[in-house]
């Protein structure tokens, strides 16, 4: 798929979770290799925020790029959402974090945009996009 348009990416996570985000932010990409690591199924596909489809996923998310956006059966979550829905769709005891979501989204929203916001400042910048090792190529677009 080298031509992304927001339909095959919706349509694609149906069977696949796709992550974009920040691809020079380190905080991000920590965020990244920790779902690798962890995503035993290699259910999770992903793309940096700067590639043509994380640039179709964050204009379909109606959000600014202080945000991570999953695409999961359909749907676009944005901000505190897409820590906890990932956290779901780990499933085994990384599913109990999904309930955070009991807290008020405002609330959680609050949070996330104050780390979002102080994230180069705290964790650092790339210079470029990181580049998959050979072990994880087939999980990004």
């Amino acid at each position: 798929m080298n031509n992304y348009n927001k339909t095959d990416l919706l349509q694609l996570s149906h069977t696949h979770p796709i992550i974009a985000f920040d691809g020079v932010c380190n905080l991000c990409d920590g965020f990244v290799q920790w779902l690798i690591k962890r995503d035993h199924k290699k259910d999770f596909r992903y793309v940096t925020l700067q590639s043509k489809a994380g640039e179709v996923l964050l204009s379909a998310s109606e959000k600014d790029k202080e945000t991570v956006v999953l695409a999961y059966k359909g749907t676009l979550y944005t901000y505190s959402d897409v820590g906890l829905q990932s956290m779901k769709i780990l499933g085994g005891g990384w599913k109990v974090l999904s309930y955070l979501s009991v807290l008020p989204k405002g609330f959680r929203d609050l949070v996330y945009h104050f780390i979002s916001r102080n994230r180069y400042k705290w964790f650092g910048k790339k210079n470029e996009c990181m580049v998959p090792t050979a072990e994880v190529k087939e999980l990004f677009l």
